[in-house]
């Protein structure tokens, strides 16, 4: 396996969950690196997919996600936290990506994406961008 990591944000899973340009770049990753999922994208996945398709979807996209081969982030820490802060407070980022920008930071992980914003951080951090809409 791969020493290099990369960190999946919301975009990404929901790239390969509703199989949109770029799934199959999400699937490799998934088959051969380091994948880490951050506890705000487990969130985001099941808040989305509870209010667009119901509960039952939510529960099995969060079974999905947590029996997978990737590395649950659960842990916000205080360097996480403050960095995150300074992130947001930086630029226009949502709170969630402020988050998974940091935990990327933190784990020296590429952050792969289907976000423009993110590309304001193109200096601070390693990204790899799927197909945009």
């Amino acid at each position: 396996m791969s020493e290099e990591k990369f960190l999946l944000d919301t975009s990404a899973v929901l790239t390969l969950i509703e199989d949109e340009p770029g799934a199959n770049r999400v699937k490799q990753i998934f088959s051969q690196k380091n994948v880490l999922l951050p506890w705000v994208v487990l969130m985001e996945i099941y808040y989305m997919t509870l209010y667009e398709k119901g509960g039952e979807e939510a529960e099995i996209r969060f079974a999905m996600l947590r029996h997978s081969t990737a590395e649950i982030v659960w842990e916000m820490n205080e360097v996480v936290t403050l960095r995150a802060a300074k992130i947001k407070s930086g630029n226009k980022l949502s709170f969630s990506d402020a988050v998974i920008a940091s935990i990327a930071v933190h784990h020296g992980a590429v952050l792969v994406h289907k976000d423009p914003e993110y590309e304001q951080l193109k200096d601070e951090l390693q990204l790899e961008a799927l197909p945009y809409k």
